[in-house]
């Protein structure tokens, strides 16, 4: 299987307003078959972790977890689709639910970046 999302690293360019993932926030992504995971921290997260399995369209089935900046242990699951940008980069358009807190749904855009356009 390719592994389109080892080792790549995102950050938050959009997110619907009851996100907690912002600008700051960095993913840091890794592969082993079907299976992804990742860890994430910045802004608003103190440190967050997600688990996802590849579907056959590329598509990502994810559950996150993380601990925000008020202490609070916040959860969800989402579905990222991903876009190969004209530079080769990874943008992945999200649809998330919290399966904490408010249950909420909410839409999110993170974009993969490296050294040179960090």
């Amino acid at each position: 299987m390719n592994k389109m999302y080892d080792n790549k690293r995102f950050r938050s360019v959009v997110n619907t307003e009851n996100g907690e993932v912002g600008a700051e926030t960095v993913f840091h992504y890794r592969q082993d078959g079907n299976l992804v995971w990742a860890d994430y921290a910045g802004g608003s997260i103190v440190k967050g972790f997600l688990l996802a399995t590849v579907q056959p369209d590329g598509s990502l089935d994810m559950r996150y977890q993380h601990v925000n900046q008020t202490g609070d242990l916040m959860t969800g699951r989402c579905r990222s689709t991903p876009e190969f940008l004209a530079d080769g980069r990874l943008r992945l358009h999200e649809r998330w639910q919290w399966t904490s807190g408010d249950l909420s749904s909410g839409e999110s855009i993170v974009e993969e970046f490296t050294e040179t356009n960090a």
